[in-house]
């Protein structure tokens, strides 16, 4: 299995080039949000417990996320690999995950970060909003201010997939296609 992480900050384009990866190498999308609702969906051990923390106003420890990622992958056999996005957040989860994946006989095939400058990603992200319906979208102090905890947040995670040599910056702005075949090349390289 080939497993990816995609980050970039708000307005970055992740969406579009997850949906594109996917589709392009047959991964499977593991985002923890989704992961989480659908175990609280169906009422898995799990689940009851990140709902009995959630509907305390507790964050959901790092163990049971990492619980739901084994039991995703355990789910999907078939996949050539999964494309992890918004997880892992901090440097702990990123251990985390290395550990789980190193038990299961794989690890993180790549480390994928979309660079696009705030000017231009305040301008995305407003554009957004004018259709998105997301009022974190019309504010431009908010917006400002998700980009800067990004970029306090995840330059740990970054920083920790760099031992291992395994973090490449793509610039995210230009088309679509232009991003893409620079995230595809970069994948192809490293692809066992």
């Amino acid at each position: 299995m080939f497993h990816i992480i995609l980050f970039g900050p708000p307005g970055s384009g992740k969406g579009t080039q997850s949906e594109k990866l996917i589709a392009s190498y047959g991964l499977k999308h593991l985002s923890t949000g989704d992961l989480l609702r659908n175990e609280i969906a169906n009422k898995t051990p799990l689940g009851l417990e990140a709902k009995s923390l959630m509907d305390k106003g507790q964050l959901v420890p790092d163990a049971v996320v990492i619980g739901m990622i084994s039991a995703a992958l355990d789910a999907n056999p078939e996949v050539k690999g999964f494309l992890f996005d918004g997880f892992p957040r901090t440097t702990a989860q990123a251990e985390a995950l290395d550990k789980l994946l190193k038990l299961k006989n794989s690890e993180i095939g790549v480390f994928l970060a979309l660079q696009v400058s705030e000017e231009e990603l305040v301008k995305r992200l407003l554009n957004r909003g004018l259709t998105s319906g997301r009022s974190d979208d019309t504010n431009e102090t908010i917006i400002r201010s998700r980009i800067t905890e990004y970029n306090t947040k995840t330059s740990s995670v970054a920083d920790y997939y760099r031992q291992s040599d395994k973090v490449v910056m793509i610039p995210g702005e230009g088309s679509i296609d232009e991003i893409f075949a620079a995230l595809s090349k970069e994948i192809d390289a490293r692809k066992k």
